[in-house]
């Protein structure tokens, strides 16, 4: 947690991961920002897996450093103070569909300087997910092993839902970006960011659009090859796997001096005349020869040896771990000072909360902050930015239109 961003309010009507996203990596940088719910939770607030106790982990860790404001979103007088509280802000990150009652030219009304950001499906309006605009991107079918054929070829799905991060990580850039250009001229904007876009775009920066429309054709699989470069899984004699790559020829040479594999290297060289020094290109022509001879090599030392030869050398490498071992990895996790001790998380569950993923190394980063309960700022909010008098505010918590604190609610 950094104190970047103090004098900058945001509200934040949202569900799932990209939007949410968004609005964590302003809170992280020390906006406050206001998440606006349904009395009953969003879309995402249960979203699995469940405690006992019945709290989403996934909401809690998105949603961290936030406010929460429950309304009837489903009534007019829910939605209307939705719209007063975001106008009054002056700053709203939402995914609502841009036909949906929080449209720009509402919140915006009376408010030149309003900044409006929507992540959105696809830009011509339909609805998307990172799993469905993954799918249009075209990798799914350029992941498998290679000797898939015919039949046999289908889409291997990513269980990161990598697009959302993307598009969460570039809307607050873009946000930030619409807030720097107000603070300088008092423009508003409204901000379209189409998941869709941010997929096929992504594809297009990587060049690997120009490369398909170059080629005529798609690019082959590759296994667990880096496409282009050397480098693959390999498998200790003790069995452990772990990845190694070279991409400089630093770690090219450090790669051979761990292995010792100046001497049969060689011959592979003189066997197929070429050499592998003049970089990527040999290297990736010839990697089915080259995988083959250092898993031969990897395979007669154990998996200690060879993390201790290959640091030694510089090299680039990893151990393959589950993910229940790198929630437990000291060097990943506990010694890592982008975790902080457990906030009082609204799930009771401790465990290790991220900071910032930006290190400011003059700057205290903060111990990281809890969840909100569903609510929890409810009162607060509606007070400080709408006026609100608590006796005005009691009497739409009893209309039900606005909802408290559901800290003792969930089973």
């Amino acid at each position: 947690m950094y104190d970047l961003l103090p004098d900058l309010s945001i509200v934040e009507v949202s569900s799932f991961v990209a939007s949410p996203t968004c609005g964590l990596y302003c809170a992280q940088m020390g906006a406050e920002v206001v998440r606006v719910d349904h009395v009953a939770g969003g879309l995402d607030y249960d979203r699995f897996l469940l405690t006992e106790e019945g709290r989403s982990l996934a909401w809690e860790n998105l949603n961290r450093a936030k406010k929460s404001v429950a309304l009837d979103l489903r009534s007019g007088a829910g939605r209307e103070l939705c719209i007063e509280l975001a106008r009054a802000t002056g700053t709203l990150i939402t995914n609502l569909p841009e036909k949906s009652f929080l449209t720009h030219e509402a919140v915006s009304r009376g408010r030149e300087d309003m900044v409006s950001l929507r992540i959105m499906g696809w830009h011509d309006g339909r609805q998307a997910m990172d799993f469905t605009v993954h799918a249009a991107s075209g990798y799914p079918l350029m992941t498998g092993p290679e000797d898939w054929e015919g039949d046999e070829v289908r889409p291997v799905n990513q269980i990161l839902p990598a697009w959302d991060f993307i598009t969460g990580a570039y809307s607050a850039f873009a946000l930030m970006a619409a807030v720097n250009r107000r603070t300088r001229t008092g423009e508003g904007a409204e901000i379209r960011i189409p998941l869709g876009d941010v997929a096929i775009g992504t594809v297009a920066n990587s060049g690997a659009m120009a490369e398909m429309l170059y080629r005529g054709s798609d690019r082959e699989r590759h296994g667990n090859h880096i496409w282009g470069a050397f480098g693959r899984d390999y498998v200790s004699r003790d069995g452990k796997r772990f990845m190694m790559a070279a991409l400089t020829p630093k770690q090219w040479n450090g790669i051979i001096a761990a292995f010792d594999a100046q001497e049969p290297l060689a011959q592979l060289e003189r066997r197929l005349d070429v050499d592998f020094s003049e970089g990527d290109k040999p290297r990736f022509a010839h990697r089915a020869e080259l995988s083959a001879l250092f898993q031969d090599l990897a395979g007669r030392l154990d998996i200690d040896e060879i993390e201790r030869r290959l640091t030694d050398a510089g090299c680039t490498f990893e151990r393959y771990r589950t993910m229940h071992e790198a929630s437990n990895d000291p060097r990943l996790v506990q010694e890592n000072p982008l975790f902080g001790p457990s906030p009082d998380n609204p799930s009771g569950f401790a465990y290790p909360a991220p900071r910032s993923f930006a290190n400011l190394p003059e700057m205290e980063a903060g111990n990281p902050k809890p969840a909100p309960f569903l609510g929890e700022h409810s009162e607060q909010v509606l007070a400080d930015r709408l006026g609100l008098s608590s006796g005005a505010i009691g009497k739409l918590v009893d209309e039900g239109t606005v909802a408290l604190s559901d800290k003792h609610s969930k089973r």
